[in-house]
């Protein structure tokens, strides 16, 4: 496609003289430029496929992929064999009876919002992420009196394993003197940490059994949550799901239940593919820039190249070439780059937060305790396309200008 000669004057141009220095200042900016917007594009691309698989994965790591909720005064008291049955269902790992209410939990000297969840330690060991976040506790021990809190609800409460808590819950007994709420003080047998702070911060479990006699629901469950093999099944088995219960119960999924979430991460992440294109997009005028300056400067060049038989298209050649240079180093280094960061994120943020002593990367604020990034290599080369294709595009212009130079014209004003 590129010939010797083509090849030899195009490198020759691109190692600019000491009078061409503007020349070369301008494409080192754009040779910068392409290689940051790439890895910029990368690592914002990645980072935002983390923080939505992290947060998928700890959302499902205390939930199912779909959750049976009871109609209110109407618990499922039969909950034993609605959850073979639901285990019995293609497409289902586990299910899982448990009981979820909001309540106030209190110390004395503080108190709290939270969820409180009843839970079997049989179903607790099933749930990897629940189990491993509880790594501390001795889950043996989970019995009619104690509750595992959230690591970060403990130190907000400022309590440590083997104090007490009181949980009060508004709906009590019903009095001449009106309803009475009900309260009782628990041990806290330990705390976990699946790293979201929504989790860690407001929730408490507590065993089953515990729940039912605490919510007067003798027996009985709130709720059955449904893990499934694979989210690929999610359709198939919600469809049968609904169908079996009719209007007996409430049927949700994860999806659905965090919509929200979900939503704004996608729309977040097309948003930033776009504006950190524009930076991709810059970089390619700066090459348009560029070669043109080259070109003007060297008009005589052209002209007598082609005085020596040089055509058109070898001339346009050259110049895109020397273009295509500068778009794809810069991609290939920005790309290297962009990969290198993102496995190294999290010790990249670690350092920098010791070394500004701030924050970066509050848990408050986005959920997660660790900045994530998951590389996908198809948007990777997504990524790389789209770089190389501006660049090239940025090269058709200057080069047609430097096929169109007239030589007699050139050489007669030089």
């Amino acid at each position: 496609m590129f010939s010797k000669f083509e090849r030899m004057v195009a490198s020759r141009y691109l190692r600019a003289k000491r009078k061409e220095g503007f020349i070369s200042v301008i494409t080192g900016f754009a040779f910068t430029g392409i290689a940051l917007g790439v890895a910029t594009l990368i690592i914002v691309m990645s980072v935002m496929n983390g923080f939505k698989n992290e947060l998928m994965s700890r959302i499902l790591g205390l939930n199912g992929h779909i959750l049976i909720a009871s109609t209110p005064g109407y618990p499922f008291t039969d909950y034993q064999n609605a959850v073979q049955s639901l285990e019995n269902m293609k497409g289902v790992e586990i299910a899982t009876p448990m009981i979820e209410k909001q309540l106030l939990v209190s110390t004395g000297a503080a108190a709290e919002g939270v969820i409180v969840r009843g839970l079997s330690k049989e179903d607790i060991i099933k749930k990897d992420v629940l189990r491993t976040a509880m790594s501390n506790v001795n889950i043996k021990a989970f019995e009619e009196d104690h509750v595992i809190l959230g690591e970060r609800l403990a130190d907000k409460l400022g309590v440590v394993v083997g104090d007490e808590v009181t949980l009060i819950f508004p709906n009590g007994k019903v009095t001449a003197f009106g309803t009475v709420p009900r309260m009782k003080s628990y041990t806290v047998l330990g705390t976990f940490n699946v790293g979201m702070y929504e989790y860690d911060s407001n929730f408490i479990f507590m065993p089953l059994s515990a729940a039912q006699k605490f919510f007067s629901l003798h027996g009985a469950a709130s709720q059955i949550d449904v893990t499934l093999q694979s989210d690929d099944d999610l359709a198939s088995v919600r469809q049968e799901i609904e169908n079996s219960v009719g209007l007996d119960a409430y049927v949700y999924d994860f999806k659905q239940s965090n919509a929200a979430f979900f939503n704004a991460i996608d729309v977040e992440r097309n948003v930033m593919f776009l504006i950190l294109t524009l930076i991709i997009l810059v970089a390619a005028f700066n090459i348009i820039t560029g070669l043109i300056m080259l070109v003007k400067d060297k008009g005589r060049d052209i002209a007598v190249l082609r005085t020596m038989g040089a055509t058109k298209a070898m001339i346009m050649k050259i110049f895109m070439m020397d273009g295509a240079y500068i778009g794809i180093i810069g991609t290939l280094i920005g790309s290297v780059l962009g990969i290198v960061f993102c496995e190294n994120i999290e010790h990249i943020r670690q350092f920098l937060e010791k070394l500004s002593g701030r924050d970066l990367f509050s848990a408050e604020i986005y959920f997660l305790s660790k900045l994530p990034a998951e590389l996908d290599f198809v948007e990777v080369a997504v990524v790389v396309l789209v770089a190389l294709g501006l660049s090239l595009l940025a090269t058709i212009y200057p080069a047609y200008r430097a096929a169109k130079y007239d030589p007699v014209e050139a050489l007669r004003y030089e």
